[in-house]
């Protein structure tokens, strides 16, 4: 079975303080990639398309890609915003995604595009490499947090019974270091370009719940994203929770995702 992975570093996504913080940006890196040989023209990697209107092409900045046939288009740069410490076990929601364009904020999503002469289906895994670690302070983490992936769904220009199925039960990432199933397209499915996404927003067309709430500071102000210059959304679907009896102390913490893409058979 060939795998094509790579690796997203997202930090500052919890910013742990005593007092009440605006934002915080997430910065990445990535490794990995792919070799498929190609047989003819496909379609472009670089196109990423609106998850809830997969017929528009969006721009949510730059993103590490795969390339190939079987390819990993766009995977998100999670962030969970700057929080307040608390004495008690507290979960976070993710910010939305948001793009260089008139887009409105949407849930957090993957696209996946498979553009091979035989379609054999495919897995997409995540897997959390270490628990959250504070950016300074060796030996400091965030013991028992965990990440919770929940309201997954698909789109695409595709027919709706092309998709490939996902979990319909929330995905609690509580041991660090196991790879979980996210979406799997069986033979002859998920060809095409897919978005597999966690939670919409109430502009949605699809008859999905709203899981986006724009974040206010504590004065009740709208928070701007210093880099999409637009208001920023917080995401229910996709969660991080901190259990009360675990030591915090004040600072950015950051943690290492791997988002697997497997060949099947």
């Amino acid at each position: 079975m060939k795998k094509i992975a790579f690796a997203i570093v997202f930090l500052g996504t919890v910013l742990l303080s005593y007092g009440q913080f605006d934002q915080v940006q997430a910065q990445e890196s990535r490794e990995g990639g792919a070799e498929i040989d190609l047989k003819r023209f496909k379609e472009n990697n670089s196109i990423i398309r609106d998850p809830e209107n997969p017929e528009v092409q969006v721009d949510p900045g730059e993103t590490p890609q795969t390339k190939g046939d079987l390819r990993i288009d766009f995977v998100p740069k999670l962030n969970f915003s700057t929080v307040p410490i608390l004495d008690k076990t507290a979960v976070f929601p993710v910010n939305a995604q948001l793009f260089h364009d008139d887009t409105g904020a949407r849930g957090n999503f993957i696209q996946v595009s498979d553009y091979r002469d035989d379609p054999t289906g495919w897995t997409l895994q995540v897997r959390q490499e270490q628990q959250f670690k504070h950016a300074i302070k060796q030996g400091v983490e965030l013991k028992g947090a965990v990440i919770s992936l929940d309201q997954i769904w698909t789109n695409s220009t595709k027919d709706a019974s092309l998709s490939p199925s996902v979990s319909k039960e929330v995905i609690h990432m509580s041991n660090v270091g196991d790879t979980y199933n996210l979406a799997q397209a069986q033979p002859e499915k998920g060809s095409g370009t897919w978005s597999i996404i966690f939670g919409a927003s109430k502009e949605n067309k699809n008859d999905r719940p709203n899981s986006l709430e724009q974040r206010l500071d504590s004065s009740g102000k709208e928070i701007e994203d210093p880099t999409f210059k637009k208001p920023v959304y917080s995401n229910q679907a996709i969660t991080l929770s901190v259990p009360k009896e675990t030591e915090k102390q004040t600072g950015a913490y950051s943690t290492v995702l791997t988002w697997i893409l497997a060949e099947l058979p």
